[in-house]
């Protein structure tokens, strides 16, 4: 994206000092200054004034020409704000930023919770635990994400999950909890590596089933499948309409729950992107994965749109899905 915007930008200033020197030529031959009328002293003439120096010595003497003069100054300031924006400013706060990442949890931090890796599952959890005041601090090795987490003030620090000094400097020694929800492969290197210290309870979080075991063996404590939970909902399509508060909900984590909620025919979520739901704060409760002409996607798109034969598979406490039940209907 940004190679495009750069891409973008320079063929923008190239057609407009392009469009600048013609037009410069053109007025001067109407203001019969013929000496100035040349590609050369076209260019010097629009360098110096898209950069604002404006020496003085070509000037324009009828009044279009000076109402070009204004014109090409003000790009000029746009077009220079737009280059120290898109190759200075932008490029030194990204490096800044970089610099600047968290890599350790401050020394008093202690009794916390340990979360290696971020996605729409940890959202619901840390509204919870913030709620709750439990202190947690988020691990995380994309930068992007880290720099997402820190603009949002949630606890986290870079460094990748499986190695033992990021766990250190996650304050892995005083914590009480560790929740491993990076792919099995790198759960299993997070819980050997986490199992060192005995103190800890970990609980691991398992895309395929089957490896289980596997995660039991590397040292969990407790092994949780969201996508197991998240199935046996799958195919109920109609729930009791009499009764007001949330059935069949699963509690995943204390005080969190997840269900499906068909979406009915005269919902007032259908036509809305799951964007609006969330900007317009139609529910609290995170709606993290949807049930679409046959397809369950559990990683949805901000701009997916609810429609009358979908179904939303919703995590939050019993409240919050009680609100989006009423809504669905």
């Amino acid at each position: 994206m940004r190679k495009r915007l750069n891409l973008a930008y320079k063929i923008t200033a190239l057609l407009l000092l392009t469009i600048y020197v013609l037009l410069f030529k053109y007025i001067m031959v109407l203001e019969n200054q013929l000496e100035n009328a040349n590609a050369i002293t076209a260019i010097y003439w629009a360098t110096t004034t898209v950069a604002t120096v404006g020496y003085g010595d070509v000037v324009f003497t009828s009044l279009p020409g000076r109402v070009f003069s204004i014109v090409v100054q003000v790009m000029g300031i746009i077009l220079i704000s737009g280059f120290l924006a898109t190759y200075v400013i932008t490029p030194w706060m990204d490096k800044v930023i970089k610099f600047r990442m968290p890599r350790k949890v401050p020394s008093g931090t202690k009794d916390h919770i340990i979360i290696c890796g971020y996605n729409q599952l940890v959202e619901t959890l840390i509204d919870e635990l913030a709620e709750q005041e439990i202190t947690f601090i988020i691990i995380e090795d994309e930068e992007d994400l880290i720099k997402e987490l820190v603009y949002r003030d949630i606890p986290c620090i870079f460094g990748t999950p499986s190695d033992k000094q990021t766990l250190i400097n996650a304050g892995i020694e005083k914590a009480r909890v560790l929740i491993a929800n990076k792919s099995d492969e790198r759960n299993a290197n997070i819980v050997l590596t986490a199992r060192e210290f005995e103190h800890l309870n970990i609980i691991a979080i398992v895309e395929d089933l089957s490896n289980s075991k596997y995660l039991k063996y590397a040292g969990a404590d407790m092994v949780v499948s969201p996508k197991s939970m998240f199935g046996q909902f799958i195919g109920r399509k109609a729930m009791d309409r009499l009764v007001s508060r949330v059935t069949g909900a699963t509690e995943i984590f204390k005080g969190v729950h997840v269900t499906e909620f068909p979406v009915y025919l005269k919902s007032p979520l259908i036509g809305k992107t799951l964007k609006e739901v969330s900007s317009q704060k139609l529910t609290d409760a995170r709606i993290v994965g949807i049930w679409k002409s046959g397809n369950l996607s559990f990683n949805p798109e901000e701009h997916d749109v609810i429609r009358g034969n979908s179904v939303l598979l919703a995590v939050g406490t019993p409240e919050e899905l009680s609100k989006l039940k009423k809504l669905t209907h």
